[in-house]
C-alpha cells in the first residue's frame, strides 16, 4: 500500500530489503496507490480495493499516508482499512536501540497491545447549551466484548511466546461497567494462561511505574486511546518512534488465530524530510521483517531474523542515520541492512 511523501520513500527502502533475491523467499506484490491524490481521484475506492486484497492474502505492508484536515475530504485511510480488515489489535514494541540511551534505564522490551477499533475513536460526539447558557460537550463511546477478548487473549499469547509479564490495565475502578469489561477479559485470559506472569494495574499506575521498570519484558494490553498514548510514550522511552514497527491484526471467529496482518511504521509522512534521503527507514524495514513471520515458511522465518539482526547490528557498529547519531543516508543505511542480510542467509545456508 503506497503512501505519501517520506512514507512512500521509506516503503521503497523496505521493498528493496524484501526483494526475493535477497531474502530467498518468493513473494508476489500487488500494488495499491494510497497516496492522497489517488484516494481523492477514486473517492477512496483504492483503499477498499487494497483492503480486499489484504483480506484475501492475509498480508499487507503499508506506507505512511496524509490525512487531510478538510471536512468532507477523503479522511484517514487507516480507519477504512481497520474496519474492512475487521482488525482488533495494534501491536507496537519498544526495544533498546544500540548506542541510544533510553529513558529511565529501561532495556527489556515493552509491547503495547491495544484496541485497533472502538472506544474513544469511534465515539459519537455533540454539544448542547443548557438553560443557564453553559455549553456542554457529550461523547458516547463503546467497546465490544469480542474486541476486549481479542486484545487480551493476544496479549497473553504474545507474553507466553516472549517470556514477558502482562502488566497494566484500564481504569476499572472509576469505570467498572465500561472499562470493567476489558478488565474482566484480562482476568479471564489470565486463567486460560496460568503460566504467564500477570500484574494488573490501573492505567495511571501503569504510566507511573513504566519509568521505574528496567528488568522484565512487559506486555501491556490497553484500550484504544490508552494504548495510543502508551505506544508513543514507550517508543520514545527507547529513544525514537522510528525504532519499531507497528502491526494491525485481525482474527478468526475464535479471537485466537491471526487472520490478516498489516505492517507499517508508527510515524507519519515527515514532510520536512521529504526528498532529502535522510529519514530513518528502520521502522519500515522492521515492518517488512515482522510481516515475514506471518508468511509461515522456514525461509521467511530465517529472513525475518536476518533482517532484525542486521538492523540492530548496524546500529551497534554506529552505522545509523543522523537522527540516531550516525552519518548514513536513508539509502546507505538500507544498503548496509541488505548487505548484512544477504551475508547472514548465505552463511546460514552453508551451515545447514
Amino acid at each position: 500500500m503506497h503512501g505519501d511523501e517520506t512514507g512512500e520513500e521509506l516503503l521503497h527502502q523496505a521493498l528493496r530489503v524484501l526483494d526475493p533475491s535477497i531474502i530467498r523467499q518468493p513473494l508476489n506484490f500487488a500494488h495499491f496507490d494510497l497516496g492522497l491524490e489517488s484516494r481523492r481521484a477514486t473517492k477512496n475506492q483504492v483503499v477498499y480495493d487494497a483492503a480486499a486484497a489484504a483480506c484475501q492474502s492475509g498480508l499487507a505492508l503499508k506506507a505512511a499516508t496524509i490525512t487531510p484536515e478538510i471536512k468532507g475530504d477523503v479522511g484517514s485511510p487507516n480507519a477504512i482499512l481497520r474496519k474492512e480488515l475487521d482488525a482488533k489489535v495494534i501491536l507496537r514494541t519498544g526495544r533498546r536501540i544500540p548506542n541510544v540511551r533510553p529513558v529511565g534505564g529501561v532495556h527489556a522490551p515493552i509491547a503495547i497491545v491495544r484496541m485497533a477499533v472502538e472506544d474513544a475513536y469511534e465515539a459519537k460526539e455533540w454539544r448542547e447549551t443548557r438553560e443557564d447558557g453553559e455549553e456542554v460537550s457529550f461523547r458516547t463511546s463503546f467497546v465490544t466484548r469480542s474486541t476486549c477478548r481479542a486484545v487480551t487473549e493476544f496479549a497473553f499469547q504474545y507474553a507466553q511466546r516472549t517470556g514477558a509479564r502482562v502488566f497494566g490495565g484500564p481504569k476499572y475502578t472509576v469505570s467498572p461497567v465500561y472499562e470493567g469489561m476489558f478488565k474482566e477479559e484480562m482476568d479471564a485470559a489470565a486463567k486460560r494462561h496460568p503460566g504467564v506472569r500477570y500484574q494488573p494495574l490501573l492505567i495511571d499506575a501503569t504510566f507511573a511505574l513504566l519509568l521505574q521498570m528496567s528488568g522484565d519484558a512487559l506486555v501491556i494490553p490497553a484500550m484504544n486511546r490508552d494504548g495510543d498514548l502508551l505506544s508513543d510514550l514507550v517508543l520514545q522511552m527507547f529513544g525514537s518512534i522510528a525504532g519499531s514497527e507497528s502491526l494491525v491484526l485481525s482474527f478468526d471467529e475464535t479471537a485466537t488465530n491471526v487472520k490478516a496482518v498489516m505492517a507499517e511504521a508508527p510515524h507519519g509522512t515527515a514532510p520536512a524530510l521529504f526528498g532529502k534521503d535522510i529519514a530513518n527507514p528502520m521502522a519500515m524495514i522492521l515492518a517488512g521483517a515482522a510481516l515475514l513471520v506471518y508468511v509461515h515458511t522456514p525461509e521467511a522465518d530465517r529472513a525475518s531474523r536476518a533482517i532484525y539482526e542486521s538492523v540492530f547490528e548496524s546500529l551497534f557498529e554506529g552505522k545509523a542515520t543522523t537522527d540516531l547519531g550516525g552519518s548514513l543516508t536513508t539509502t546507505a543505511f538500507t544498503d548496509e541492512v541488505i548487505r548484512r542480510t544477504a551475508a547472514k542467509l548465505e552463511v546460514w545456508s552453508s551451515l545447514g
